[in-house]
């Protein structure tokens, strides 16, 4: 496994391999890895050849306040089960090599981005469309891998990928949960044990609230479908939320075939998704 920190190695790694007529996939990460992000690497690896893994905590899809400083880091225990899940090559760049003109928002998100998270992080598309494009620029991938769990991440990266004509395959991966059915998610090691056991209710919630808008789906003509099964149901969903000790939800809404939900749990946000027919 290659271990690159400055881009000169990195792009050696990259031409050998590609020099072999390679095919080559890719998972950015953040780092603080879990069984959600070694279940990307092997999807790249039944799409690829060879397989690169990034870390890199990107500061321009944080803003004032949020949790740049504290973000999760452990880059020994990274790099570790990154050797066992049998990955190729490790890119770890700094900012200089991300942001070479100065750490700033180079690219701007599509209209994917619209609603959903980006009321709440106005800032947080424009953030990841700038790291993305630059690390497909320097990987140059033939597909890379990102997780359904941000799942309007993804809708934005394809936006993305098709807006600059890249030529990548973007590949979404079902989201890892754990027993109880809580996505997994590197900020999950903000909770306690306390918060843990609710957070599991939000994946609970959702499956409530699918079952509740199929059935009411159902006993509905279809033009007042969109205008009349929902709204209820989503409240209703908020307020379990809010009862069973989640302190604030930002948004329960359907797009794209899913339910989508964001809920504050303490000082830790919360994202989740599910198809919305099951």
């Amino acid at each position: 496994m290659n271990i690159c920190e400055t881009y000169t190695e990195f792009k050696d790694t990259i031409s050998a391999a590609k020099a072999n007529g390679t095919r080559i996939g890719f998972v950015p990460t953040m780092g603080a890895l879990h069984d959600g992000h070694l279940s990307l690497i092997d999807i790249a690896r039944q799409h690829a050849d060879f397989v690169v893994v990034s870390i890199f905590v990107n500061p321009t899809q944080f803003a004032p306040g949020e949790d740049f400083e504290d973000y999760p880091r452990n880059i020994e225990r990274d790099i570790a089960l990154l050797r066992g899940a049998g990955v190729d090559a490790i890119y770890l760049p700094d900012a200089a090599q991300i942001y070479p003109d100065g750490v700033k928002v180079t690219i701007k998100a599509g209209d994917a981005a619209q609603g959903l998270e980006g009321d709440f992080r106005p800032h947080f598309f424009d953030g990841v469309c700038s790291v993305v494009h630059r690390l497909f620029t320097l990987v140059t991938p033939d597909i890379a891998v990102f997780g359904e769990k941000d799942y309007q991440q993804l809708m934005v990266i394809r936006e993305m990928e098709e807006t600059y004509n890249m030529g990548i395959e973007i590949i979404g991966a079902p989201i890892i949960r754990d027993i109880h059915g809580l996505a997994l998610s590197s900020r999950n090691a903000y909770l306690s044990n306390a918060e843990l056991g609710i957070a599991q209710q939000l994946n609970k919630q959702l499956l409530s609230l699918r079952a509740k808008l199929m059935d009411a789906r159902s006993n509905l003509a279809p033009q007042q479908q969109d205008c009349r099964a929902g709204h209820a149901a989503r409240l209703a969903m908020t307020d379990s939320l809010l009862e069973h000790g989640f302190d604030k939800v930002d948004y329960i809404e359907e797009r794209w075939g899913r339910i989508l939900a964001a809920a504050w749990l303490g000082k830790t946000r919360l994202i989740d998704n599910i198809a919305l027919k099951g």
